[in-house]
């Protein structure tokens, strides 16, 4: 296949007419339904000649001899790069939605996320897929000692990524306050003031450079204890960290055409439940051909672009959100390579500026 040149203003009116309506009907299209419907003010063998060039060049193929032709994933590509513009009605649809249905007070980010999933896959009619914040990339937000009995206390750490920590510590041999006793919670609100206010925006693993001797005298029995505990729960989660992956719409993607394919279909259900760190790649790179992407922008993998088998015959669109200018999570959505990619884009980059905004916040 050659390389195309610079395509003219016709080309590029007759590919984005033949993408826009082999995306709307999923059958080949033919010169004269693009005369007929896109307004092209040219003859139907223009158009003939037209899809001709750019079946010659990759961008175009016909499935049958006898048919119409249908964008290549090449053709998606030039589409997705050149001639579409995200839907910006639809982001702040989304956007709205968003800031009405989710409620941040009382809610794990585990939830949030979940809720938010199920909006983009109802808004998108794809399936939505959403990364989890692994714990050992959240920040301390709040640090809470809570008494149990005279021998254990209960420490509860409070991340940014709404998630807590938690571990039940066996206090020093000494101490012989009774439950109950005054002095013993004014003992606690204290020391769950001086970790808070040493290690709010550090991440668990930043205990171990704790300043323990800035601590009062009359609590330093508690400070190995505290420290050992914490650091505990930073090896925990480092152990645990591996991506969590929210799964929402199956239902909206298989009533697509290219899914009515059991095989198919099933090979991605196992993918998703199976065989997710094959994903992992796909939502924090870009493809190789859109590597000058930043981090943050939607990125969209077409076919072929996708190194995962299963997945060559669909397109993923994918963007990362944010704490604090770091990536900590990404928003996508799955279905076939003729996707509403003007839709997909807008839905995605929207729901992941959403959670930016709210994990600053």
């Amino acid at each position: 296949m050659e390389s195309p040149p610079l395509l003219t203003i016709r080309h590029e009116q007759v590919l984005q007419a033949t993408v826009r309506h082999y995306i709307a009907t999923a059958e080949p299209v033919g010169s004269r339904a693009i005369v007929q419907e896109y307004d092209l003010k040219v003859s139907p063998a223009t158009v003939r000649n037209t899809m001709g060039w750019l079946e010659k060049y990759g961008l175009l193929y016909q499935p049958h001899t006898s048919a119409g032709r249908v964008p290549s994933d090449f053709g998606y590509r030039l589409y997705v790069d050149r001639l579409m513009s995200p839907s910006e009605s639809l982001a702040q649809r989304v956007d709205a939605l968003l800031s009405e249905e989710l409620g941040w007070v009382g809610w794990s980010l585990e939830a949030i996320l979940k809720e938010a999933s199920q909006i983009l896959s109802q808004v998108s009619g794809y399936l939505a897929l959403v990364t989890v914040p692994q714990v050992s990339a959240a920040l301390i937000r709040h640090i809470q000692l809570v008494h149990v009995d005279q021998s254990q206390l209960l420490l509860i750490v409070l991340l940014d990524s709404l998630t807590t920590q938690s571990v039940v510590l066996q206090l020093p041999g000494e101490t012989d306050l009774a439950a109950g006793d005054a002095a013993w919670g004014r003992e606690m609100e204290i020391l769950s003031n001086f970790l808070t206010h040493h290690l709010r925006g550090r991440p668990l693993g930043d205990v171990a450079n704790l300043d323990w001797s800035s601590l009062d005298a009359d609590f330093q029995s508690y400070g190995a204890t505290l420290c050992q505990a914490l650091m505990d729960l930073a090896q925990r989660s480092r152990a645990t960290g591996s991506t969590q992956l929210v799964v929402s719409g199956l239902a909206e993607v298989l009533r697509q055409p290219e899914f009515a394919d059991s095989q198919r279909i099933q090979a991605i259900v196992r993918l998703l439940e199976e065989e997710q760190a094959q994903l992992w790649p796909l939502f924090f790179e870009a493809p190789p051909c859109r590597t000058h992407l930043s981090p943050t922008s939607a990125r969209v993998w077409i076919g072929s672009e996708n190194p995962i088998e299963p997945m060559q015959g669909c397109a993923l669109v994918v963007s990362n959100y944010t704490r604090q200018e770091t990536s900590v999570g990404s928003v996508g959505v799955l279905g076939p390579t003729r996707m509403v990619y003007e839709n997909a884009v807008a839905v995605v980059q929207a729901t992941a500026d959403y959670l930016s905004n709210a994990l600053a916040q």
